[in-house]
């Protein structure tokens, strides 16, 4: 559904639990927002909710949805021992994100996935994930810098995907800060692109009938590139809207 010519993004809030005298709050990284405006489309924040009918409510004025990244999945939730490197979301945003994705998945909203956003929506697809990239994949290259919040990397494309034609044949660094990763791809996904160690950076739908990306990278990031945030260009035109006829560097 779309308000005038603009489709409708809708976007998962994060969730921070009440501390002392804090109450508890949602929240939203401006850049996500700011990324689906600047390519054409118009963000609607959706917060961590427990109806689900309210929630379909939602879903069914929607053109698509962005799943936001955030904090670690709780491996114990797939039936997995929790490691102690993962420092799981609120639970409450965890049950609400797992209800959201399973939704989509039901109804196949196209969506576009990104971080944590990605791994859970392999997971809830059949796949499954690293939990701690330095044990499981001792000889894999660093991708998560505490002392830098731009640590980057090079991304190898795969031919004929739509990450081919977001960046074309030239060289790639994107931004990395992850611990976690995806280890065995769901059932009717297909890596799009990796880091050179093999590690996934990008994952999407191989069904005619489903518009799904993911990216383990975060394109709404400040030190995200122009070049990066045409995936969000390519994912707002895909639902409805139209190309944008504007340069994408700030």
């Amino acid at each position: 559904m779309q308000f005038g010519n603009k489709p409708l993004i809708g976007l998962n809030a994060d969730f921070v639990q009440a501390r002392g005298e804090q109450d508890a709050y949602s929240f939203i990284w401006a850049g996500y927002y700011e990324a689906i405006l600047r390519s054409g489309g118009i963000p609607v924040v959706i917060p961590p909710m427990e109806s689900e009918s309210d929630l379909r409510q939602i879903l069914s004025g929607l053109a698509g949805v962005v799943l936001t990244g955030g904090g670690d999945l709780d491996p114990r939730r797939d039936g997995y021992v929790l490691h102690t490197t993962v420092r799981p979301m609120a639970a409450r945003r965890e049950d609400f994100d797992r209800m959201l994705v399973r939704i989509i998945v039901e109804e196949k909203i196209p969506v576009m996935a990104i971080g944590a956003g990605m791994q859970l929506l392999n997971v809830a697809m059949g796949g499954s994930l690293y939990f701690h990239i330095p044990v499981d994949c001792p000889k894999a290259m660093p991708h998560f810098d505490r002392h830098t919040p731009v640590h980057r990397h090079t991304l190898d494309v795969v031919p004929g995907t739509m990450m081919e034609k977001v960046y074309g044949d030239s060289e790639i660094r994107v931004n990395s800060k992850h611990h976690m990763a995806i280890r065995e791809v769901a059932e009717g996904f297909v890596v799009s692109a990796t880091s050179p160690d093999g590690i996934v950076e990008a994952i999407e739908s191989d069904l005619d009938d489903w518009f799904a990306i993911g990216t383990q990278f975060h394109p709404e990031s400040s030190c995200a590139t122009a070049l990066d945030l045409r995936i969000f260009e390519e994912f707002v035109v895909s639902v409805g809207g139209k190309p944008c006829e504007f340069s994408l560097v700030a």
